[in-house]
């Protein structure tokens, strides 16, 4: 029965509201109703006597109503009813065409005519409480269209969802209903298996080591009764060809190509149209880009027909098989997302499947990045070899990843086999993918059946390979199947994948042709024989594996079981069979770490002002921008494919040989230059007030000369008051020109889409500056450093002279650094100011403490050349080193150096009253490991077992130790330098705001050519006293005897990012050293214990540990002059001179902690997410350079987000233009928004977190997202899209993939979700 309620608050044309709560009810002919009514009420009114007051429906119906009989009331009074309810209907099915504006006001757009069902009659009687009412039902689609596939002439026909102004406030609350709590609990999820539970019980030096084969008497007895077993359905085989294509290793990524991968695809669209039922899989769109721009017409169609028809499956879809300990989220994402645009742009498939069979352990962000995908399954290969003989002996290798972490009550987009993020995984149960290790237990009866024989070629398989002839089919077929036949067996539905083919396979025509009829002959006699077989074989994909299995799971108790976790380290067997784990390439080769996370940041920063620049320019019809931006497009598809292609599992990790990593970091090169010209065209486009008319007059303030080297900064270029750029600031603002000398100007610019507190540091010519804000005030917290040069000759230095191994440390007279506190509004652009100021800037000059540097200060001072406005160390107040140890505080804490080595002691904060606390120890030393000869290489990490010791003190070697402290009214820090190996600067601020509660740690690495530093592990401890072990439970191993209590070992635990995304606990196994206990991360990791947290976040991707109670280490650079025997060939000794930059927070955890049931789920303070992104994407600065000509109509100040910054916790992972679906290298006017709600913890915070000021730059809501207004710019419409864009996203039950507003968006903690963006015509 309906239910309804009558409310009189508003009204629709002449008919009363009705707010009603429905069941179901037919939606048809309404428009006939509607007429009919209209008309009625026309007619009515005409024959109305004048004078009379006007009536309303319901009073004229009601008078007619009560005239009549009971009979005819109650009919007539069901007609009305129902004729209310179809009003109503009619309400909420509406349509409305009026593009999103900034002021709410309907655009010339919004003058189309709907071609809904009622023509697109107006809407402009609703209320806004309607509109909410309209917001709470389900508008049905068949499908989501894809923004950027629409044609002009589609664009003018289509409807766009009916939305309200972006950022009106009635949103709100809508959203709230779905935010949640502004402080909410993060729990572990509910899994059947647990990976660091699991992992601590294995045995790791098992009998069958050796051997490498875990096949032993007891899964033999297993498979003999399983044969007995009448419910076992019967064996089911899937054959999957592949070949495993690694764009760059020991050929660089063109080289591949144009030996190997060109050739495969070519035979592949040849061979398979005579090969009717062969099969194939592929992965690496990087590749089949290249093919496709090249192969001829008639092979792209028979390309496109092959994955029409499922015989090829597009797997994964990214742009490269990712890495999957290294890559942050960004890259990680963006090349996913490349890779998926391209394949609908240009083959119009959508990837199901993942295929991840290469990376050196798995990590759980890629199933939750492929869930989001909306992908069916995927497939994982490199597990460490004890969870291999796990699963295998639980038959568990079928489970369903699930994240670590849940909430409360969440409700989220569920994932095809459970909870949201959700992903049913198929773990490959053997050694390798190659046909030797995966067709079954028994690797050399698996050589028998890899059929590659080429003339030239000797191969352990060519050798052994015997063809299929019809002689010995009936043999071959036999012993085939019993491999077939075991693997099926480690799984519960007796079914097998098994894949053919190995690395760059099939890139001969001899090969495609004999494994093929091989195996066919083998397919077509065991299907001969099917009831003598009781099998099912035939070429297939992994689509069809997952199909199979979910068929014969579909229904049965337990199904397929959950995990949650990761599979780091991987390890395989060393042939001695030891245990070989794979823990150095989290570290090595930082260099090139460092430079990924560069152009990762330039390039996220050059997307979102593109896009914002670009769309501007169309909606303003500024033909000059738009051809500028067309051209320019091209460059940011290439800086995409570019770092998507160093995320390869071979490149980020460095594990290429040494010329293919120099041919990744020079792409890698170029595309940074090209991201950082973007965003100056970008910023001159937006900074400009009307048409833009200039250009070339916003200049990066790096310089970089090669690839090698770490970028330079460069002082900015001042120039006379009367030749200054005038910003339009007026005679107050940062646009007016100076009357004391010289001037300059500069941009900074936050990517971020919250508003932050940064220390910023300018170069300048001179000392006597002072900084002017984008309002003209000029800034109270500013501090004068002198530039101290290590290598850089060409400056005019002061000659401190020293003696030793330091004599070439100066200071620089030509360049000062100027630092400063800079407030930034989310998203913006901001224009400063640099000034002589001759009278006052002396309070801001730094006091350096240094044995050495005044003696050289008088006679420098007459050095100096005539003529030249700069200034000597005479400027700065140079005291001598006090004796002792060193000490810097502030209103936050004390720290404590040692005297002699300059390395941190003691941390000593202060409560809220500033009264010291008790000393915490934070003790910072650098040492290294020495490397085992040929089994600690660029894959591989081992401590030497032949030493007595397994660390050594690399710094023992440099006597004579440099020590400067540095004291400002910002700033306090003490540099420590060890000759040219290591430069340590620890610095704290005093500048009122939340950063004066952290710890800023910089160190500069420089291993020196070889053989310096040799078999070198090098690492950066913190020992303190947190007492971080792990609970008494979870040091347990049931497998062995039970010990007494009081001998249970101190297993210290830490917690490491995976991914910029998650964190996953770590607790130490003792029995696999110190190399299985390295752990990967890319932003950070923390100790804790009921009183307090350390947390060290990071730039870029390294691996840490806490192998003892109280210690967090993370490794920062490795020399290995050995090849590890994993491939590569080589030693690593190709080091570079790298700047390692650190965040160091101390932090009370809550009282009364204990021990939580459900237990909790872990991660960063609010401090600790907001420090992690802003050492990510730092603010870019740029000079404004005005050499040529005085610049006009510039504005001070643009907000990119003018209606307010996103929530604290909401990071906006990117905003990135579409391309044309037609002409690809051209923008389009669509755009992928992606948002990243960041987990983390409010209970954790420093002393006196109250008093950091972290609400004052983001304060805590519940409110969602709000008003959001990007730029000026006008929305056509929103759709909430999978995460790569590509299809509609599973939304909540109640919610429409099609959105009205960003304010209606909700996201749940740590969820990552994507939106299209399709732009305006016009604003």
């Amino acid at each position: 029965m309906t239910k309804f309620k009558v409310d009189f608050s508003g009204k629709h044309k002449n008919y009363t509201r009705l707010s009603l709560d429905l069941k179901t009810y037919p939606l048809q002919n309404l428009s006939d109703v509607e007429q009919r009514l209209s008309e009625e009420d026309a007619q009515q009114q005409q024959q109305r006597p004048r004078g009379s007051g006007r009536y309303s429906l319901l009073a004229r119906m009601s008078f007619k109503l009560f005239r009549r009989g009971s009979a005819r009331c109650i009919g007539l009074l069901s007609a009305f009813v129902t004729i209310l309810l179809c009003l109503y209907y009619i309400s909420i099915g509406q349509p409305n065409p009026t593009p999103l504006s900034d002021s709410g006001s309907p655009t010339a757009a919004g003058l189309q005519r709907g071609v809904g069902p009622f023509g697109g009659g107006g809407i402009t009687g609703f209320s806004v409480q309607q509109q909410h009412q309209q917001q709470q039902k389900k508008i049905h689609a068949a499908g989501i269209v894809s923004n950027q596939k629409r044609s002009s002439e589609q664009k003018a026909e289509e409807v766009p969802v009916e939305q309200e102004p972006v950022g009106a406030d009635s949103h709100v609350e809508y959203a709230r209903a779905n935010w949640g709590d502004k402080c909410y609990v993060l729990l572990q999820s509910d899994t059947n298996i647990t990976a660091n539970e699991e992992h601590s019980r294995f045995d790791f030096q098992p009998e069958w080591m050796r051997s490498k084969e875990y096949w032993d008497r007891g899964f033999e007895e297993r498979f003999d009764a399983q044969k007995k077993e009448k419910q076992r359905p019967p064996l089911k085989i899937i054959v999957v060809p592949h070949s495993h294509n690694d764009p760059g290793w020991l050929k660089t990524f063109t080289n591949y190509f144009q030996s190997d991968s060109r050739q495969i695809l070519n035979l592949l669209v040849t061979k398979m149209q005579e090969y009717k039922d062969m099969t194939f899989i592929w992965s690496e769109i990087s590749f089949l880009q290249l093919w496709w721009d090249q192969a001829h017409p008639t092979k792209q169609r028979a390309l496109r027909r092959l994955v029409d028809s499922g015989r090829i499956e597009i797997t994964t879809g990214g742009w490269v098989m990712t890495d999957e300990a290294n890559v942050h989220i960004y890259p990680m994402l963006d090349q996913l997302i490349e890779g998926h645009q391209w394949l609908k742009n240009n083959l119009n498939v959508t990837p199901k499947v993942g295929w991840s069979i290469d990376p050196f352990g798995h990590g759980s962000t890629v199933p939750y990045l492929l869930s989001g995908a909306n992908f069916e399954g995927a497939i994982i290969q490199r597990i460490h070899y004890a969870w291999k003989q796990w699963f295998a002996r639980q038959q568990m290798g079928d489970f369903v990843w699930t994240p670590y972490w849940r909430t409360k009550g969440a409700l989220g987009a569920v994932g095809t086999d459970g909870a949201a993020g959700s992903l049913l995984t198929h773990n490959m149960p053997f050694d390798i993918y190659s046909i030797k290790g995966s067709c079954g237990p028994h690797p050399f009866i698996c050589l028998n059946f890899d059929f590659r024989k080429i003339p030239g070629e000797y191969t352990e398989y060519s050798v052994k390979a015997q063809f299929i002839t019809d002689d010995n089919v009936e043999e071959k077929a036999q012993l085939l199947l019993e491999q077939y036949a075991r693997t099926a067996s480690l799984f519960p539905h007796n079914v097998a994948l098994i894949p053919v083919g190995d690395d760059f396979r099939y890139n001969k025509e001899r090969e495609v042709d004999q494994q093929y009829q091989n195996y066919k002959k083998l397919i077509d006699h065991i299907m001969a024989n099917r009831r003598l077989y009781n099998t099912d074989i035939r070429f297939g994909t992994p689509s069809d594996y997952f199909a199979a299995i979910r068929e014969r799971m579909n229904g049965k108790s337990p199904g397929f079981p959950s995990f949650k976790g990761d599979f780091f380290v991987y390890s395989d067997i060393f042939s001695e069979g030891r245990p070989a784990y794979w823990s150095g390439y989290f570290t090595t080769r930082p260099f090139y770490k460092l430079l990924s996370s560069e152009l990762e940041h330039n390039l996220r920063a050059a997307e979102i002002l593109f896009t914002l620049a670009y769309n501007t320019a169309r909606q303003a019809r500024r033909e000059n921008a738009i051809k500028i931006d067309e051209k320019n497009y091209e460059k940011i598809i290439h800086a995409r494919r570019n770092l998507g292609l160093f995320q390869h599992h071979d490149a980020i990790t460095g594990t290429s040989k040494a010329a293919v990593m120099r041919d990744y970091a020079m792409r890698l090169f170029e595309s940074i230059q090209n991201m950082v010209k973007m965003q100056e065209s970008s910023i001159e486009q937006l900074l400009q007030k009307g048409q833009p008319r200039h250009h070339g007059f916003i200049i990066s303030e790096f310089e970089r000369d090669n690839f090698n080297k770490l970028p330079r900064k460069m002082p900015i270029q001042m120039v006379s008051g009367d030749d200054s750029t005038s910003t339009g600031g007026g005679s107050s603002g940062a646009g007016a020109p100076s009357a004391g000398g010289s001037i300059g100007s500069f941009v900074l610019y936050n990517s971020l889409a919250q508003k932050r507190v940064e220390i910023v540091t300018l170069r300048v010519q001179h000392p006597n500056v002072k900084i002017l804000n984008h309002e003209g005030v000029e800034l109270k917290h500013i501090q004068i450093n002198p530039v101290w040069n290590i290598t850089d000759t060409y400056d005019m230095v002061l000659g401190t002279t020293t003696t030793g191994t330091i004599g070439r440390i100066r200071t620089s007279t030509r360049q000062y650094e100027v630092m400063f506190v800079a407030e930034l509004e989310a998203l913006s652009l901001s224009t400063y100011r640099v000034q002589v100021d001759e009278a006052s800037y002396r309070r801001n000059i730094a006091t350096i403490y240094c044995d050495d540097c005044h003696e050289g200060s008088a006679s420098a001072s007459a050095t100096t050349p005539e003529g030249t406005t700069g200034a000597t160390l005479n400027d700065f107040e140079v005291r001598a080193k006090p004796a002792g140890d060193i000490q810097l505080e502030n209103t936050h804490m004390r720290l404590l150096f040692d005297e002699k080595s300059g390395f941190l002691k003691t941390v000593t904060r202060k409560n809220q009253r500033k009264e010291l606390l008790k000393p915490m120890q934070c003790n910072i030393k650098f040492a290294a490991y020495r490397s085992a000869q040929f089994h600690s290489g660029a894959y591989l990490f081992k401590t030497d077992p032949e030493q007595s010791e397994a660390e050594k003190d690399v710094l023992e070697g440099y006597t004579d130790v440099r020590i400067i402290i540095t004291s400002g009214p910002i700033a306090s820090d003490v540099t420590v330098i060890y000759g040219p190996f290591l430069a340590h600067t620890v610095r704290i601020f005093n500048t009122r705001t939340h950063l004066d509660a952290a710890i800023y740690v910089e160190n500069d690495i420089d291993f020196e050519p070889p053989p310096k530093n040799r078999e070198t592990e090098l690492f950066m401890r913190l020992i303190t006293n947190i007492d971080n072990i792990a609970g008494a439970p979870l040091q347990k191993d049931p497998l062995k005897e039970p010990t007494d209590t009081g001998t249970i070992p101190e297993l210290p635990v830490f917690y490491s990012d995976q991914n910029g995304f998650q964190y996953h606990e770590r607790i130490k196994v003792p029995a696999i050293g110190i190399e299985g206990n390295y752990f990967p991360i890319t932003s950070g990791a923390f100790i804790q214990d009921t009183r307090l947290r350390l947390t060290l976040l990071t730039t870029h991707a390294q691996g840490a540990a806490s192998y003892e109670p109280g210690q967090l280490e993370v490794m920062l650079d490795r020399r290995t002059l050995y090849d590890d025997y994993r491939g590569m060939g080589e030693g690593v000794v190709d080091s570079h001179l790298t700047r390692h930059k650190f965040w160091l927070l101390v932090e009370d955890m809550p009282r009364g902690q204990h021990a939580a049931k459900p237990p909790g789920y872990q991660v960063p303070s609010v401090q600790g997410q907001m420090l992690a992104n802003a050492l990510r994407y730092p603010p870019n600065l740029y000079f404004l350079s005005s050499v040529e000509q005085p610049l006009a109509g510039l504005q001070d100040q643009v907000r990119l987000l003018p209606k307010g910054a996103l929530p604290c916790d909401v990071h906006l992972t990117t905003l990135r233009t579409l391309s044309d679906p037609e002409l690809q290298l051209f923008p389009s006017a669509s755009a992928l928004m992606v948002l990243h709600r960041q987990g983390f913890d409010c209970s954790v915070s420093a002393v006196g977190g109250r008093e950091l000021g972290l609400d004052a730059v983001c304060p805590l809501s519940n409110g969602g997202l709000g008003p959001v207004q990007l730029g000026k710019l006008s929305l056509h419409t929103i759709e909430a899209t999978s995460l790569t864009g590509l299809e509609q996203a599973k939304e909540k039950a109640k919610e429409n993939f099609r959105i009205r507003s960003l304010a209606e968006v909700s996201l749940q903690p740590m969820e990552l979700r994507t939106f299209n963006l399709t732009f305006s015509d016009r604003s």
